[in-house]
């Protein structure tokens, strides 16, 4: 049996945790400098205010009717309390495979059985722990395949009858339940495939479980094979161990503010490459090659402008400092004076495990393990940028533009709760 736990719109109530004057008030966050609405909570989304990825300055007066409160979006606070909400809920099975910042799976075994108080009162009892623990709230769905444990938890949170936790454990439940679902709510079935087995006469995803896994294989791919067999108690979704290293590795933001000058474009780019070495250094590997790129706006009146740049190193290496070096040599193709830069970025290619790469005898590499190391362990224990390379700069004119940002109270000092009592 599997059990998904899913945070309820995780990026709003996380918002609400440590700030109760809002608790009881519609909630939306916006995405990256404030551009788009990603998330809206219950409150809101019963009001029919808060749709996803419209832009904010569409919907800004009708927010500001409806007293919805406006936040940017805290990511240091959301990782924080997702990394609480996991580890509460791995107290509660053997196994857990986290899936997302707001999601995670409990796996129970091929044969588990039904625990000593069921199956229904031990999602209720995770439900309970989270919220009493963390303060977040969240919806648990139990199946004997991942897939239906999903299923489970869409039911726990839009099916009359469910209140946020759904057990299909029998024949009946989950017949009930795939009637009901349709087709493009089941998990891995997006709107572009799910017209294309509505034209087959496929609505629900109980009509999809009752197709020949064979005939949909011929007709789609053995991915929707295994979702028509999961959606039947066959477990055919599995994870990996070990995570698989990333082949290529990519920083890249738009700006708070346009960058016309050339020290604040390469500042830029210095900490894209500082934030790419440290992701490429974690995942133990060296890069080969690393391209850089430079752009304005294609809506801005003087013409789209699209500057890149390509380097191959000699020695492959994950050294910060050089990658740093490679910016200098690019700044002249990617600088144009007059133009207003809305977005840079950098990444790395050509990647090698680090520990089987076979270095060239004439060419030695110029890498300091010891130094990055020594920055990596302090970042990792004081806070990211704590030690950082001088050519990223410590004024960022140009860094995210966050103007409704709550305070992160578990990651910053001067923002940690004051009590008064």
């Amino acid at each position: 049996m599997f059990a998904l736990c899913d945070a309820n719109s995780m990026y709003a109530s996380c918002e609400k945790v440590f700030d109760p004057s809002i608790r009881n008030k519609p909630v939306v966050v916006l995405t990256n400098n404030d551009g788009c609405i990603c998330a809206a909570c219950g409150i809101a989304k019963r009001m029919g205010v808060g749709k996803k990825f419209v832009p904010y300055f569409q919907v800004k007066k009708e927010l500001e009717a409806a007293g919805v409160v406006i936040r940017s979006s805290n990511y240091e606070l959301y990782a924080d309390l997702s990394q609480r909400m996991m580890d509460t809920c791995a107290r509660f099975a053997p196994d857990i495979n986290v899936y997302s910042i707001d999601e995670c799976f409990l796996n129970y075994g091929k044969e588990a059985t039904a625990p000593q108080e069921g199956w229904d009162n031990l999602a209720s009892t995770i439900r309970k722990t989270v919220w009493r623990e963390v303060r977040l709230p969240i919806c648990v769905g139990i199946g004997p395949t991942p897939t239906l444990a999903k299923v489970a938890n869409h039911a726990a949170k839009n099916v009359s009858g469910f209140t946020g936790v759904a057990v299909l454990d029998n024949e009946d439940t989950r017949k009930h339940v795939l009637k009901q679902l349709a087709v493009t709510d089941v998990w891995g079935i997006g709107m572009r495939l799910g017209a294309k087995l509505n034209a087959l006469g496929i609505h629900t995803a109980w009509e999809l479980a009752n197709r020949d896994p064979s005939q949909i294989r011929k007709a789609f791919s053995i991915i929707v094979e295994n979702t028509v067999r999961e959606l039947n108690g066959e477990v055919r979704h599995c994870w990996e161990t070990v995570r698989v290293a990333k082949k290529e590795i990519y920083s890249t933001r738009s700006f708070g503010n346009r960058v016309t000058d050339y020290d604040e474009l390469r500042a830029a780019l210095a900490g894209h490459a500082e934030t790419v070495s440290v992701k490429l250094r974690k995942q133990k590997s060296v890069t080969g090659s690393m391209t850089l790129f430079a752009t304005n706006s294609p809506h801005d009146n003087g013409g789209y402008v699209r500057r890149s740049f390509f380097h191959r190193f000699t020695v492959p290496t994950n050294d910060t400092r050089n990658i740093l070096n490679v910016i200098d040599s690019a700044m002249s193709q990617l600088f144009q004076s007059g133009v207003y830069y809305y977005k840079c970025g950098v990444g790395l290619m050509d990647l090698h495990e680090q520990g089987l790469f076979q270095y060239d005898l004439f060419n030695s590499s110029n890498d300091n393990p010891r130094l990055m190391a020594c920055m990596d362990n302090i970042n990792s224990r004081y806070g990211r940028s704590t030690v950082q390379m001088a050519a990223k700069g410590f004024e960022q004119r140009f860094s995210m533009k966050r103007a409704f940002l709550s305070p992160q109270y578990t990651t910053q000092w001067r923002d940690i709760p004051k009590i008064k009592c």
